[in-house]
């Protein structure tokens, strides 16, 4: 396992972090022997950064993560996890979510704190005017927190006003060869890296989808260079050619995930690409371009809807469509939206209240994208058909 040297107090952090939120799951929660031995493989092989937050997984994940770290685990590993503004009306409201953390994660101290998911800075202005900057600084200067950071979705300028506006511990930005000019952009990551910031980079494989979802124009792009080297393994080499970026996170979810990663994290070091291989990046980024209707990641932030509407998996099979020139993801829609769902999920049901826009990182015209994947995906006789099979199989 390789690792990066955090410029800001010397941490030397493995490459690859353990990104918390796509655990395995069972019976609608967490797999927890298989998690927890996923979380041990990863320690025993190198991995020493592990990324949560205050509710990923339901807020099972913080306490999934505290009870694996059990046994001499925690003195292995640094934590990340994430105090979520848009919870907090008040002082109180954090000091009490925070206690609450600790609490899961069974410790009595957070390495790397986070503010989770700043868009704009007045977002991090009304934080400051609630007393939030001054508090985590109190439990810093105690020993509490480790280091104070921010992870962003939002626009370049946002984020660069963000950046300097404080003397930040560490940052995190999603980041990978399809966003390079999205969000806090490249030339987010070198601000960062000039004002002596340390990265973290989230989204390197977009939720799974420069893995799972690719057309097979890209993966001939691919093999025709290297015909070993699998998507995932380009995608992260290419994050980790950057010097400026510290540490990957990646959501593993399986052993043969974590086995991968691991195994690419022991070579992947920066600046190593050739000018061959970037080009391949260049043609690839050109197919994907073309063919991506609505740039979601999957990453939950959106839900749960009012209407109950499954916000990412509406869109991703609307972009599978395209992305993987799929012609039975119309029945995929069908059957896993509607038909043999506990609950109906279908972008019809969507009332364009505007609650999910506010939070989505990408900021997608939620609504608006939810009509247009209606009008093409589901048609005049969708809900009849969704009538008959729900009542067939005697769903209300």
């Amino acid at each position: 396992m390789l690792t990066r040297v955090n410029p800001k107090n010397g941490d030397q952090l493995s490459i690859l972090g353990f990104g918390c939120m796509r655990l395995p799951t069972k019976n609608m929660g967490i797999d927890e022997s298989r998690a927890i031995a996923l979380i041990h493989d990863a320690i025993k092989n190198g991995v020493n950064y592990f990324d949560t937050a205050y509710f990923y997984h339901k807020g099972k994940s913080e306490s999934l993560l505290g009870k694996a770290l059990l046994g001499g685990y925690r003195e292995q590993v640094k934590i990340a996890t994430k105090l979520p503004p848009f919870q907090l009306s008040k002082l109180d409201q954090a000091k009490k979510i925070f206690a609450t953390q600790l609490e899961r994660l069974r410790t009595d101290y957070i390495d790397y704190y986070l503010l989770h998911m700043l868009t704009d800075k007045a977002g991090f202005d009304r934080l400051i005017g609630l007393g939030v900057m001054e508090w985590l600084e109190g439990l810093k200067a105690e020993g509490t927190i480790k280091n104070i950071g921010f992870s962003f979705h939002g626009s370049k300028a946002e984020f660069e006003s963000i950046v300097t506006a404080y003397p930040w511990d560490f940052c995190q930005i999603q980041y990978n060869y399809m966003d390079e000019n999205n969000q806090a952009t490249k030339s987010g990551l070198l601000l960062a890296a000039s004002l002596g910031i340390p990265v973290i980079v989230m989204e390197p494989l977009r939720g799974g989808k420069l893995v799972t979802h690719l057309p097979a124009q890209v993966k001939k792009t691919f093999t025709n260079y290297d015909a070993e080297r699998s998507p995932a393994e380009w995608a992260l080499r290419w994050i980790w050619d950057h010097s400026e970026v510290l540490v990957v996170l990646s959501g593993m979810s399986d052993e043969a995930q974590v086995a991968e990663n691991i195994r690419i994290a022991g070579h992947a070091k920066a600046n190593s690409l050739s000018p061959e291989e970037l080009n391949v990046f260049k043609q690839v980024k050109k197919i994907l371009q073309e063919k991506t209707i609505i740039p979601c990641t999957a990453c939950g932030y959106c839900m749960p809807c009012p209407s109950g509407v499954d916000i990412p998996g509406c869109f991703s099979c609307y972009n599978d469509k395209y992305l993987m020139e799929d012609k039975s993801v119309r029945f995929r829609y069908l059957q896993t939206l509607g038909a043999t769902s506990v609950k109906p999920a279908f972008a019809s049901q969507c009332i364009a209240c505007g609650k999910c826009e506010s939070h989505c990182p990408q900021q997608i015209a939620i609504s608006e994208k939810l009509n247009m994947v209606s009008k093409e995906m589901e048609g005049g006789i969708y809900k009849p058909i969704i009538w008959i099979a729900r009542k067939f199989m005697k769903l209300k």
